[in-house]
């Protein structure tokens, strides 16, 4: 199937000049949603021998979640400032068009697990960075990552070149 063809550009949003690429037309379609989480599966467990999946907010857990379930792997969610009830540790990431703070809580990851994040794309690749930052933070292995659409042409894979990367739809 293609993924690419499902997927919905909103114009002008959240703000000009931007192009949204909306996943929720993927998400409503029940067999585009089972080949997305099917193919990255298949992507995921490229990364090899791992203990968790992490998804940043909000998307990372519309396809984390049901990733580890079919994988038998928890899942850790990586939050905005203030969302998790638990002790946290954080670090800031700017996105094309502002800055936020993530936060994960401190006993999410042991040292020495390995971990995939997983998200919906990959833009210039600052989430991804903070989320890196948060799993090494705790001693935490990052074994690849891995995102349903990767916008080339703000090269965020050149920013995350230190780290196994793959995606399954590319702009």
């Amino acid at each position: 199937m293609d993924l690419k063809s499902k997927l919905r550009h909103v114009m002008n949003f959240p703000k000009e000049g931007i192009d949204f690429i909306d996943i929720t037309t993927v998400l409503q379609d029940a067999e585009a949603f089972s080949q997305c989480i099917d193919q990255l599966k298949v992507k995921v467990q490229a990364a090899g021998d791992f203990d968790l999946i992490v998804g940043p907010e909000s998307r990372g857990f519309i396809f984390g979640t049901p990733l580890a379930y079919s994988l038998n792997k928890g899942f850790i969610p990586v939050r905005k400032k203030g969302k998790l009830p638990y002790k946290t540790i954080q670090a800031e990431y700017l996105l094309e068009y502002g800055s936020d703070i993530l936060e994960m809580h401190e006993d999410a990851i042991k040292p020495g697990q390995k971990v995939v994040i997983v998200d919906d794309l990959l833009a210039t690749g600052g989430t991804t960075q903070s989320s890196i930052k948060l799993v090494e933070m705790l001693g935490g292995k990052v074994a690849g990552i891995v995102y349903l659409i990767e916008l080339s042409f703000l090269n965020g894979r050149e920013r995350l070149k230190d780290y196994r990367v793959e995606s399954l739809v590319k702009f």
